[in-house]
């Protein structure tokens, strides 16, 4: 075999959205753009923000002397101040540039926290369902991936999670909103998690880290408040991007942001600024860095996405489909009317529509929705799963 064995094992679990994703490519070139209705993949259609266009254009036009050369590995100090600006209105916390690390998306933020805060055999507790590459980032490092069941409402289980909680955790996976369930933890949840590691990490004498996920923070809904985790435990580290709040995924923007009230946490960020250099990331795009410095609080059209998630949630459960409300992202996560998730998604497929189902995200039983698309394509997909509702009987 002419590749390592390890990554052969992962390849054949590898990830069921990009399965269906390249499934509906087949489909559109044997029927038609018009007749294949794709909810699979999280890829915005919505395009950035009219102040990105604009930013884009003024570097276009007035490019900065050497704005594409090398920078500092934890990127531009301007960009990195910007951002810990940014992240100490949305806080009020003191962070400032020497917390932040820029780096190339929140996956590449999340590989160089844990190869910075984790030793071979240690173990990162990670929520089921779960965005299936968060199992690989772990082995990534050597660590041992803990997955953990959330309850029927998509919650940390807390009772299951202290009993998953060893002398090898390292740290705690979350994510809010939640990758696939639109699910936003609450500041409730938040104390309790964080009581929790508190009291398991003093049991241990070591400490376990939070690391919060959040490139969803900005797409909440029904005027919820976002509850931030590190006003909560201080052993904090988020790692987000500009994917989904500025509709930027294929330009690899993102960062790492320390709790600022961490004890040390100088060698920590200097940590990261290493393993960001020498697992090849080096540094973030140069030109995303330039350009989202002067976008940090600017947002697409959250009300947008809300109204999508309104017409596609009640139109579902009114065919009988059962689901929790999302409160934040842009993907649902339904009950599958069938015992086996992938035989439903099977047979919505015969209709020209692609989902995920749940045993991609570690929870047979359900399938993933992704509602960030044209209208078209969701008023579109009604029609097969109204038509699999009243094949399997949940609808007259």
């Amino acid at each position: 075999m002419g590749i390592s064995n390890r990554v052969h094992e992962q390849m054949g679990r590898g990830s069921w959205i990009r399965q269906m994703f390249e499934a509906g490519i087949a489909l559109r070139q044997r029927l038609g753009e018009e007749r294949v209705f794709d909810l699979s993949l999280g890829n915005p259609v919505v395009e950035p923000p009219q102040e990105f266009r604009a930013e884009l254009l003024r570097l276009a036009q007035h490019p900065v002397p050497g704005m594409h050369r090398y920078m500092p590995n934890a990127g531009y100090p301007e960009t990195r101040a910007a951002v810990a600006r940014q992240l100490a209105a949305e806080t009020g916390l003191p962070y400032q540039a020497s917390d932040v690390v820029m780096t190339c998306g929140a996956g590449g933020g999340l590989n160089v926290v844990l190869r910075a805060i984790m030793d071979p055999g240690d173990e990162v507790i990670v929520l089921a369902p779960y965005f299936v590459e968060y199992l690989f980032y772990v082995e990534n490092h050597g660590g041992v991936p803990v997955v953990v069941d959330c309850d029927e409402a998509f919650n940390p289980d807390l009772a299951i999670l202290e009993r998953s909680i060893t002398k090898r955790t390292r740290a705690v996976l979350l994510n809010s909103p939640n990758n696939p369930t639109g699910v936003v933890y609450s500041a409730k949840l938040l104390d309790s998690l964080a009581e929790l590691l508190r009291r398991k990490a003093h049991q241990h004498g070591k400490a376990i880290y939070i690391l919060s996920d959040e490139p969803y923070r900005k797409l909440v809904y029904d005027g919820l408040k976002y509850p931030f985790v590190q006003h909560r435990y201080t052993p904090t580290v988020v790692a987000t991007s500009h994917s989904k709040d500025l509709a930027l995924p294929g330009e690899r923007i993102g960062y790492v942001a320390v709790n600022p009230e961490l004890p040390d946490r100088g060698e920590l960020v200097d940590a990261i600024v290493f393993c960001n250099r020498v697992l090849g990331f080096v540094n973030a795009p140069a030109l995303m860095q330039h350009l989202v410095r002067s976008l940090q609080g600017v947002t697409v059209d959250v009300a947008d996405y809300q109204r999508k998630r309104d017409f596609l949630y009640a139109r579902l459960v009114g065919m009988g489909y059962q689901m929790t409300k999302p409160q934040g992202a842009f993907y649902m996560f339904p009950k599958s009317p069938m015992p086996d998730d992938r035989a439903f998604v099977e047979r919505l497929l015969n209709h020209n529509v692609l989902v995920v189902p749940g045993v991609g995200f570690g929870k047979p039983g359900y399938f993933r929705i992704s509602y960030c698309l044209d209208d078209r394509v969701l008023e579109g997909a009604l029609d097969g799963f109204r038509a699999v509702a009243r094949e399997l009987g949940l609808t007259s």
